[in-house]
């Protein structure tokens, strides 16, 4: 596998790039200006590890066309660590994952590279809705792997937030078949500024929906199901208590727990 990372600025000029077989690294030394965008491609899908923000930590996914990341400013950038795409010395790198990681059971949920602007690098969330559009209510904040939820708001304290949507609905897409056998649901406990689900509906591509009954709890929930082989999964038909005066529900983490499906 052949991978290329570069910076382009917002015209789509190249600034840098870099390329390598099944491994490549791009030291960058400038500071990132509004509009540069990182991009990562590969000479065919596959599963890759990459860190393409040195802050950041390195994100498992698999890979399927040009995966594109515009490089945070101003409100976009508060629901990322202050320290993220700062200073003048970047260093990004990705390479093919290893046999044994594309075997391994994980959470399938998990990019921290996730976006508004990824079509490539999967797994990625989309909501119905976010709260207000900004970027610490935005969908990808759920599968960011940042479990704190104490507070709401700016970095680590990001969310998906519903803007009180009763149709609200987040959408996880896989990008290929995987197979499911836990879901862990984490949600924002800034009590009593929040309130919470005590229900959701879980629907799945292969046409299956099953109900979770959640807790008013800060911890983590899980759930197994009997393993499924999809592409994607949907919570929707979120349940908040009728009897908490907060109109406040959100989430802070969705995990799916699975393999691939061969």
């Amino acid at each position: 596998m052949q991978l290329t990372i570069s910076i382009l600025d917002g015209e789509g000029r190249v600034k840098a790039t870099a390329t390598g077989e099944n491994s490549v690294a791009l030291v960058y030394r400038e500071a990132y200006a509004e509009g540069d965008q990182i991009t990562m491609t590969s000479s065919e899908p596959g599963h890759v590890a990459a860190q393409l923000e040195d802050s950041m930590a390195e994100t498992y996914g698999y890979l399927d066309g040009v995966f594109r990341l515009v490089v945070p400013f101003g409100e976009k950038k508060i629901s990322y660590s202050p320290k993220s795409f700062t200073g003048d010395v970047h260093l990004l790198r990705a390479r093919a994952a290893t046999a044994a990681e594309v075997a391994s059971r994980r959470n399938l949920a998990l990019n921290v590279l996730d976006s508004h602007d990824n079509s490539a690098l999967f797994p990625h969330a989309w909501a119905n809705v976010e709260t207000r559009g900004e970027s610490v209510f935005a969908a990808r904040n759920a599968i960011d792997g940042c479990y704190a939820n104490h507070s709401h708001g700016a970095w680590p304290f990001q969310s998906w937030g519903i803007n009180r949507n009763p149709e609200a609905l987040l959408h996880l897409d896989f990008g290929r078949p995987v197979k499911l056998d836990e879901l862990v649901i984490t949600i924002r406990a800034d009590f009593p500024h929040d309130n919470w689900w005590h229900q959701c509906t879980v629907e799945l591509s292969d046409g299956s929906r099953f109900t979770l009954s959640l807790e008013k709890t800060p911890q983590r929930q899980s759930f197994r199901i009997s393993p499924k082989t999809v592409t994607w999964l949907e919570l929707k038909n979120l349940l908040k208590d009728e009897t908490d005066p907060s109109p406040f529900p959100a989430l802070t983490q969705l995990e799916a727990w699975g393999t691939e499906e061969n």
